[in-house]
């Protein structure tokens, strides 16, 4: 830690402190089963992030045991935590952090609805208005992919550049959500799996009927620059 600056090492000390924080939000909501899942924060003003351990328990998660990993997904040496793997999700992370300057947080679940929207490789219809606020459009679906390499992490960059989405479905696995913050990436977790139930529920009871895209556009546009508070509270 000494090799940080004094700005750099107190950002650490709070991403650590807010990704641990922010996974007991998909214990909260139930989008996850065991130790499966994970948050991770991009750190400010340095090519690094953070994120939770493989394997272990929700409970047992806490800042000194978060990860501290460099861009290309290496632990980075004497760091808290460093004598622990990282999530095997670690390299998709990395992948998306290198390659989408952007983001701030990434977020994986396997939760239940969004999850069998991705086993039928099918995307998420945008036929509710709580999806064209959140998500401007339609849930895409990504590629399959084999976890351990930066695989899954090319296939939620390519479909998601250019997607007003913040949450893809990689087929046969389940839902990867980015946001400005690892904040922001949870919320979207929430969302989609809320929409993924609701519009499931809808088409078990009969056709869905598709939103006008200049009606999503408009509603898109109002959400992310009008309602709520300000930026945060909008997000």
């Amino acid at each position: 830690m000494n090799s940080f600056s004094r700005d750099v090492a107190a950002s650490i000390v709070e991403v650590r402190a807010e990704v641990a924080e922010l996974h007991a939000e998909l214990v909260r909501y139930g989008l996850i089963v065991w130790t499966g899942g994970n948050v991770s924060g991009r750190v400010p003003g340095a090519d690094l992030f953070v994120i939770k351990p493989s394997g272990v328990s929700y409970d047992d998660l806490a800042p000194e045991n978060m990860i501290l990993c460099d861009l290309d997904g290496n632990v980075v040496a004497g760091s808290p935590g460093s004598e622990r793997s990282p999530s095997s999700d670690t390299a998709a992370h990395a992948y998306v952090y290198r390659n989408m300057p952007h983001v701030g947080g990434v977020v994986h679940t396997h939760s239940t609805y969004a999850t069998a929207w991705a086993a039928r490789g099918e995307e998420i219809p945008c036929v509710i208005t709580a999806m064209a606020d959140e998500f401007g459009g339609p849930i895409p679906v990504g590629p399959f992919a084999i976890i351990g390499d930066d695989s899954i992490g090319r296939g939620i960059v390519e479909t998601l550049t250019g997607h007003r989405s913040r949450a893809v479905l990689m087929r046969n696995h389940g839902p990867f959500t980015i946001g400005t913050s690892a904040k922001d990436a949870v919320k979207a977790a929430v969302m989609v799996e809320d929409v993924a139930h609701t519009v499931h529920l809808a088409r078990e009871a009969g056709g869905v009927i598709p939103i006008p895209q200049e009606a999503i556009d408009s509603l898109f546009d109002r959400y992310q620059n009008v309602y709520g508070q300000g930026t945060d509270e909008r997000r």
